[in-house]
């Protein structure tokens, strides 16, 4: 991720333009193997907070890395 994340918190539609997924399936599909990033609810909204998208992602950069 070469640009800054927002200070708002993240919604489905922006891991999937971040990330190039296929759909916001994916997202879905992470949530459910537990494999993505940790999401919260607001009531039936999906939230991500930046700093642990971050997290996530520097978590797997390190699975590559090992």
């Amino acid at each position: 991720m070469a640009h800054p994340l927002p200070s708002r918190y993240l919604t489905p539609d922006d891991l999937v333009e971040m990330f190039e997924l296929p759909s916001v399936e994916t997202v879905y599909q992470w949530r459910r193997k537990r494999t993505g990033p940790r999401g919260f609810r607001v009531g039936r909204h999906l939230r991500f907070d930046p700093d642990d998208v971050r997290a996530w992602v520097d978590s797997r950069r390190g699975e590559v890395a090992a």
